[in-house]
């Protein structure tokens, strides 16, 4: 079916605009964009999108789905339904299941229940070290042979320094993406708030944001050394800013992320020990979310995603030091996000290269362009319109959203996958 957009703002994260146009799709792929009012193609279904904002769908690094293992917490049909509602086309989903996506056999099963299951794209990552224990690493080139699009222990940092470095050197023979974790793992062991007087007066076992400079350090060293293609899956502190930015300023391959709640919260919104605040790494202060956000807008942060982890309500019922990280995210990523264009530390067309286009291309992936030929992975969303987060609402298994009750902006209105609507909104 083809389908031709009306009156629609067209985000075009690649040249970084926001334009009044009409967008064409066909065969799965967009087949003519214009900036002015021009004829739809012969027998097309038109869709008026009334002024409303027409995207490429989000591409997420980093999601979690629970299978296999943890089944209960989310699903590869829960998740792609989430991720759907949310505007996501595509999630590129963590190993860090039970067991470990470390073989091709693990990841051939994950992929064909995803294929079965999610009607957005998924693309899988698979562990850099078996069991993601940091001792011996996985079989990199067989499993890229059945899809894995990276390679991460997730937030397990890899402590031998010597293994680490094979298992890079060995990864930039094959062209293969590394994305870590930057911290340092004995300060930051234990830890469940960031380091300051809010932690002190709650009690909390807390950590310095020197680690995740510390960490970040060393992967740097590593990457001069070996040569690899690194991704940090989280940066969340000025203090690792500096850093990242002579490596970038050195023409090292790094490319950097950071998670929404991390730019949208900050370490005083733990309040009276909220465990759905509890993420790894924990929430910062006020200046390093400034900081980091800055750091978006400025392009030196690459990417933005949810970084969707989803907990059950066992896990999250307890003792703040005691309960499970993390935090669901595929639903609100879009309302939370536009709370930094609200707020003006970072215009639209710039978010949109951080959610979409950035990620597709640190991936290799052909989605996140508004352009001819291009997927027609779409997303269109009202900007404006409010609501009331009810995390009872929410399409994933687990609800450990830190948005629960929170007055929010932006609602997508349809999705669209290969041409295809996969969401609908009222």
């Amino acid at each position: 079916m083809t389908l031709h957009f009306l009156n629609a703002k067209l985000i075009d994260p690649e040249a970084g605009t926001i334009s009044t146009g009409t967008l064409s799709i066909a065969e799965g792929r967009i087949t003519q964009i214009t900036h002015d009012v021009s004829s739809p193609p012969p027998g097309a279904q038109i869709i008026d999108c009334k002024g409303k904002y027409l995207a490429p769908g989000i591409v997420d690094l980093g999601v979690k789905v629970c299978e296999p293992g943890e089944r209960h917490k989310e699903s590869y049909r829960s998740a792609g339904l989430a991720a759907a509602a949310g505007g996501v086309t595509t999630m590129i989903t963590r190993p860090d299941t039970k067991p470990t996506i470390d073989n091709p056999e693990v990841l051939e099963f994950v992929t064909r229940r995803a294929n079965e299951a999610a009607p957005v794209n998924v693309v899988p990552m698979a562990a850099l070290t078996k069991n993601r224990a940091g001792h011996e690493m996985t079989e990199i080139g067989f499993l890229m042979d059945a899809g894995a699009a990276a390679f991460t222990d997730c937030d397990h940092v890899i402590t031998d320094t010597k293994v680490f470095a094979r298992a890079m050197t060995y990864a930039r023979s094959l062209g293969a993406l590394v994305i870590a974790h930057p911290q340092e793992p004995t300060l930051s062991a234990g830890a469940a708030a960031t380091s300051g007087k809010f932690a002190s007066l709650r009690g909390l076992p807390a950590v310095s944001p020197m680690a995740e400079r510390m960490g970040l350090d060393r992967d740097i060293a590593l990457i001069e050394m070996t040569g690899a293609k690194y991704h940090a899956d989280q940066i969340t502190t000025a203090r690792a800013l500096p850093a990242l930015s002579r490596a970038k300023a050195n023409g090292l391959d790094i490319t950097a992320g950071i998670g929404i709640h991390h730019l949208s919260l900050n370490a005083l919104d733990v309040a009276d020990y909220r465990t759905f605040f509890k993420l790894k790494p924990p929430l910062r202060d006020e200046d390093d979310r400034l900081a980091v956000a800055d750091a978006v807008a400025s392009g030196l942060i690459d990417i933005v995603c949810s970084m969707h982890t989803p907990q059950d309500e066992e896990s999250k019922r307890l003792p703040f030091e005691e309960a499970a990280s993390g935090a669901v995210g595929l639903e609100t990523l879009l309302p939370a996000a536009l709370r930094l264009v609200y707020a003006e530390l970072i215009d639209l067309a710039t978010l949109w290269r951080a959610l979409s286009f950035n990620p597709a291309q640190r991936l290799g992936l052909p989605g996140g362009r508004l352009a001819i030929g291009a997927p027609a992975d779409l997303v269109l969303f009202d900007a404006d319109a409010p609501f009331v987060m009810d995390r009872a609402t929410l399409r994933s298994k687990s609800h450990n959203t830190p948005f629960d009750g929170t007055r929010m902006q932006g609602k997508v209105l349809r999705t669209f996958v290969a041409g295809t609507c996969v969401f609908e909104g009222h």
